[in-house]
């Protein structure tokens, strides 16, 4: 779709470009949306912060554009869906299996 813009007032273009702001908010939105559902609340996720080695934690709060998680240490952070990843083997999990697999034998 092309829009003729040379036609346009300055009331008009400042109108036009104030409802492609509000869209590409709205657009960015629903895209953190669908990348915080893919996380529940709960869930083991685990994230590299510059100057940090990985952190480990559990999902505790979904926000506007981020999810707050609570890492093994007690710390809290708010973090972006894109640069989360999800906790397949916690290194409790695995200590709970094999303690688990001992008594069933």
């Amino acid at each position: 779709m092309k829009i003729n813009i040379d036609n346009l007032t300055s009331e008009e273009l400042i109108d036009l470009n104030n409802r492609i702001i509000e869209r590409l908010k709205f657009l960015d939105q629903m895209d953190a949306h669908n990348e915080m559902m893919k996380f529940s609340i709960g869930e083991k996720v685990s994230f590299f912060p510059s100057g940090c080695g990985e952190q480990i934690g559990t999902v505790v709060k979904y926000n506007k554009k981020s999810i707050s998680i609570v890492t093994e240490k007690g710390e809290r952070w708010n973090v972006s869906p894109h640069l989360l990843s999800k906790q397949k083997y916690h290194k409790n999990n695995i200590i709970a299996g094999i303690i688990g697999s001992a008594f069933e034998m």
